[in-house]
């Protein structure tokens, strides 16, 4: 039997922490006395890495030492606001759950820090779920580049052409599907609009099941 894999993004796909980062974000930015809005959140946040967020807001290059240091002063606030709120998107332990009986390989790719990563992993003992678990310090370029989904595929062992990555961002969805994979948009952070075209959309995990994955996958 072939093997499948499917690789979720984390931050709007695992759990909805967007609420969150934008608060940490907001107490960052009144810090540094940096103008901010709800739409260049959206536009300029939501699915971006710290790089590209930082050097938009601060409306010049943040790289190398500076960036190092205002990332973990970021992060660290976001987790000192989100480490007693962790809970996942609707029903998705259970999905999870259906896929591993089914046999799927299963993976975590995100743009986050490794960090925020084991925060969430354990409190919801993902380790002994994930055959994959990779963070934005295993990749060399960022989301919208597929390097993180291409390197996910690579150690489960599986062809990109047998993965489905659940995406919530722009850059995300376009990253799966520069790595050749099949794509659902789960609709936590923008509308269908907002998002290149994927293969399938949810909500939340009540609206996907294994054999709507093998469907995608047998397109």
């Amino acid at each position: 039997m072939k093997q499948h894999c499917v690789i979720f993004d984390m931050d709007g796909v695992i759990c909805h922490t967007n609420p969150h980062h934008a608060k940490a974000f907001e107490a960052f930015f009144d810090k540094y006395q940096i103008r901010h809005s709800e739409q260049e959140f959206e536009e300029h946040m939501y699915g971006k890495h710290n790089g590209y967020i930082m050097t938009h807001f601060f409306k010049r290059p943040i790289t190398g030492e500076e960036l190092i240091k205002l990332e973990d002063e970021k992060e660290g606030m976001f987790r000192e606001v989100y480490k007693d709120k962790v809970e996942t998107i609707p029903f998705y332990l259970d999905f999870l759950s259906e896929l591993r009986s089914r046999g799927f390989k299963t993976a975590v790719a995100t743009s986050a820090p490794r960090a925020n990563l084991d925060l969430i992993a354990n409190v919801l003992k993902l380790d002994e779920k994930m055959d994959s678990m990779m963070s934005s310090e295993d990749v060399k370029q960022h989301k919208p580049n597929p390097e993180v989904y291409l390197k996910s595929a690579e150690r489960v062992g599986v062809s990109p052409s047998d993965c489905v990555v659940f995406e919530d961002s722009f850059s995300g969805v376009t990253a799966g599907l520069n790595a050749g994979m099949k794509v659902v948009g789960v609709l936590s952070s923008h509308t269908k609009e907002q998002l290149p075209p994927c293969d399938f959309y949810i909500n939340d995990y009540s609206e996907v099941d294994v054999d709507k994955v093998l469907e995608l996958l047998n397109k």
